[in-house]
């Protein structure tokens, strides 16, 4: 404190007291601001990610203002990596906000004015502040922006719109200023011109294999008899830490024959806790033609060439060149090297799961079938059918 009260003395030289005093609050509020947010229990995987964002973020170096996207599926993790990011370094900075689920708190009432409010808040620390539309949010925000330099996270970012109301260009702010955006979407990405794009990528085995190991046995290794289906478990979840915890937790003391059973069940229908996760981006398509590509790839042609695929594609009248893109910019497909279309086996499995809920219990109500037994069956089923009508018919006459 006694270095506050010095400043205090020195600076009366050149301003008011009222500017000192201000000031004073400011620094002591912004040191004195201790609050951490919550990461997670087991925190595996996390700090290797978050060295390789802070090197990105460039926060030493550089005094220009930089806006970084995190992109990846659902449930990869870009939240917990931006949560530890904002608690390791946000401090450093004049004012920091962690503005979460914008996704879902842009959709409810209010929610726009809301966020621009939390956001003035987080940084200015008033609370008194009104906004009574998003465009005078954007002015005053705007205005407020450029005296200071601020650490902002924008988690689950869906819309052009929202980045737009809520840190419009590098020009709103103050140099050295730091901005994370985590989407789903890169496509938004772009449209904002983030100066760089960390993609997030899945856990390796090790990783995968001590994850799970705390949320199914409170140890960083499987007991022993479980060892060879908790490999199965992890080959499943394909690296994708939300699967691993869920999976994880549900599988927590439980018999070797309830992991098998649930093995196989899992073969059929996915996770529901998973499956509703990874379907918001499904949800979040444009329009019917891309679920319709999404659904296709999912069922038919993982593993098929891409320009093959856009020719079958089009022939069904489905505009798959501009499909195809969309689905790879929301992390839905992947395309390789080699021309040849991808997808995250929990992504196919949420997909399949789509078609299989409308008609759970008759294939032939379906509108795809992948598995063979269900091909087989469908088609001795029709093959009876229509032996029976030829043979009524032919009674007729």
């Amino acid at each position: 404190m006694c270095v506050y009260v010095n400043v205090l003395f020195l600076c009366f030289f050149n301003r008011n007291e009222s500017e000192v005093i201000k000031d004073v609050v400011e620094n002591v509020t912004r040191l004195l601001d201790k609050t951490d947010l919550f990461i997670a229990d087991n925190p595996v995987g996390i700090e290797s990610r978050v060295q390789d964002m802070i090197q990105l973020l460039d926060t030493q170096q550089s005094n220009d203002v930089l806006l970084l996207g995190m992109w990846g599926m659902g449930g990869i993790g870009k939240t917990t990596i931006a949560k530890a990011i904002y608690n390791k370094i946000g401090r450093n900075f004049e004012g920091r906000s962690f503005l979460a689920n914008i996704r879902e708190v842009w959709e409810q009432v209010n929610g726009q004015v809301y966020l621009q409010e939390r956001l003035m808040y987080n940084i200015f620390k008033e609370t008194t502040m009104k906004i009574q539309s998003i465009e005078s949010g954007i002015s005053l925000l705007k205005e407020r922006f450029c005296n200071k330099r601020v650490f902002l996270v924008l988690d689950d970012v869906d819309k052009l719109e929202q980045l737009n109301a809520l840190c419009g260009s590098c020009k709103w702010f103050a140099p050295g200023s730091r901005i994370i955006i985590t989407t789903r979407d890169k496509h938004i990405l772009r449209g904002i011109r983030v100066d760089k794009i960390y993609i997030m990528k899945e856990m390796d085995e090790t990783e995968s294999l001590e994850l799970f190991g705390w949320h199914a046995f409170k140890q960083t290794s499987p007991r022993e008899e479980l060892s060879e289906i908790s490999r199965e478990v992890i080959k499943y979840s394909g690296g994708l830490p939300l699967a691993l915890e869920v999976l994880g937790s549900y599988l927590f003391d439980r018999e070797v024959l309830e992991w098998k059973c649930v093995l196989e069940k899992l073969k059929r229908i996915p996770n529901d806790q998973v499956h509703k996760k990874l379907k918001i981006s499904y949800d979040g398509l444009n329009d019917d033609t891309e679920k319709s590509i999404f659904l296709d790839i999912a069922c038919f042609f993982i593993g098929k060439d891409r320009n093959h695929v856009i020719h079958i594609l089009n022939g069904c009248g489905l505009f798959a060149e501009i499909g195809i893109s969309v689905l790879v910019e929301r992390s839905l497909v992947t395309v390789d090297d080699k021309n040849k279309l991808g997808m995250h086996d929990l992504l196919r499995d949420m997909g399949r799961e789509i078609i299989r809920e409308k008609s759970p219990r008759e294939p032939e109500e379906r509108s795809r079938l992948w598995f063979h037994e269900d091909v087989i069956d469908v088609l001795s089923e029709h093959t009876v059918r229509t032996c029976i009508l030829l043979f009524l018919i032919l009674d007729l006459k």
